[in-house]
């Protein structure tokens, strides 16, 4: 396949790589490849860092079966075979392994299962990727994932945290790249002119139907109404972004002394 992107997209793509050194001489980068847009554009743009940077990497790719079960119990519809077909074109390894990651929601139901589903599916790269000594994983998270991981993380833990753009696992020896983290989604979603491929069928039960569909929604109606708000959540989550914020909170343990410098007298009283 002769791979081609607009300068526009491919600068965004360099932008990523270089201010985040993303890309090492004797790399090899084990993609994770679900088959939906996000991960079909990565390939198609990875192919073309290999095509194009001035460093000597590796890639091949993986997916996970999730196993995921229709209405009456049978094994869900999963177009794995056009996802092969197009990793082939492309020139890069492919495997697939299954992870019954349909299993583990059931056992644990206390969890929410796009938590459940990414810890597994993480956990399945992170093996195969040590098992075939591959030190670095690629995902097709985008600018929208961060942004609204960013901000779920607000409403839903009162935490201001996000993925990072690459991150060390020091468990399994391997470093997390995700070369697509200035991309918007609309961006990748017009991107199949370029790659030509329609995106397989995402196969979980729970798709449109998650706390990260409804932030996705509330930021699409907030960015109507508030100028620039989506470009203000983007912004607030670099280091540095930080304004005046209370101090953490205080257990009752630490607030003791002063507790007693402000009672003392009157507790020896009573």
């Amino acid at each position: 396949m002769n791979a081609k992107l607009p300068q526009a997209y491919f600068s965004k793509l360099l932008r990523a790589i270089v201010e985040f050194d993303m890309i090492q001489d004797g790399d090899h980068i084990l993609l994770g490849i679900s088959g939906g847009k996000d991960s079909i554009f990565l390939a198609y743009a990875m192919k073309i860092l290999q095509q194009r940077l001035h460093k000597e990497f590796a890639l091949s790719a993986l997916t996970i079966n999730p196993m995921f079960k229709d209405e009456q119990g049978q094994p869900a519809f999963f177009d794995i075979d056009r996802a092969r077909a197009f990793m082939q074109e492309l020139g890069i390894p492919y495997d697939v392994i299954d992870v019954d990651i349909e299993g583990a929601m059931a056992e644990t139901d206390y969890k929410s299962p796009c938590f459940t589903c990414a810890f597994f599916r993480r956990g399945a790269m992170n093996r195969y990727a040590s098992e075939h000594g591959i030190h670095k994983v690629a995902y097709a998270h985008h600018n929208d994932d961060a942004v609204e991981t960013f901000f779920m993380g607000m409403l839903y833990s009162g935490q201001l945290h996000t993925f990072t753009p690459v991150t060390y696992l020091d468990r399994t020896d391997v470093t997390v790249i995700r070369p697509l983290i200035y991309f918007r989604e609309q961006e990748i979603i017009d991107a199949q002119a370029f790659h030509g491929f329609d995106p397989v069928k995402n196969p979980c039960p729970h798709d449109g139907n998650t706390s990260r569909q409804t932030i996705k929604e509330l930021i699409a109606r907030l960015d109507q109404s508030i100028p620039d708000c989506y470009n203000h959540l983007a912004a607030a989550m670099r280091q540095g972004a930080l304004g005046q914020l209370w101090p953490a909170a205080q257990s009752r343990k630490e607030m003791r002394e002063t507790y007693y410098r402000y009672m003392g007298n009157n507790i020896k009283q009573k």
